[in-house]
């Protein structure tokens, strides 16, 4: 079994808004999975919530936008393209995230044209749904 390559080898997101730790699964350019593992050192948990830090929501989707992207990018058919939201759906919010989590971001991508394309994904932590979404993209030249 081959190495998988960072996130960071992918995606042209870099720290502090670099949402993936490390990639578990990829087939590109159908599925991906991946973690992000929560120190509570993260930029945003000082103002969300003072006294009870939350991971926001909209991190989580984006996170999961992330995974997907990587799938995409790992494709040769969509080298040189970056991925751009093109809008969000369904999106739930289950379960309060905190620091010391550890996120299971799992994604499916759906119908891909040279264009565009759709995917869902979900996060889980410690097998218990946290977020999930569906979400819509189209490609830009990086």
């Amino acid at each position: 079994m081959s190495k998988l390559p960072a996130p960071a080898d992918l995606l042209p997101h870099r720290p502090p808004f670099l949402l993936v730790d490390e990639l578990v699964a990829l087939d590109p350019p159908e599925s991906a999975t991946g973690i992000w593992r929560l120190t509570g050192d993260e930029y945003f948990f000082p103002g969300h919530f003072p006294g009870r830090p939350t991971l926001p929501g909209v991190l989580m989707c984006e996170a999961i936008a992330q995974v997907g992207a990587c799938a995409v990018l790992a494709s040769e058919a969509h080298a040189g393209k970056l991925p751009l939201f093109g809008g969000l759906d369904k999106a739930r919010f289950r379960r309060q995230v905190v620091p010391g989590d550890e996120l299971l971001i799992e994604v499916e991508l759906g119908r891909l044209s040279a264009r565009a394309g759709k995917g869902s994904g979900r996060v889980t932590v410690d097998g218990e749904l946290a977020t999930s979404c569906d979400l819509m993209f189209v490609f830009a030249d990086a």
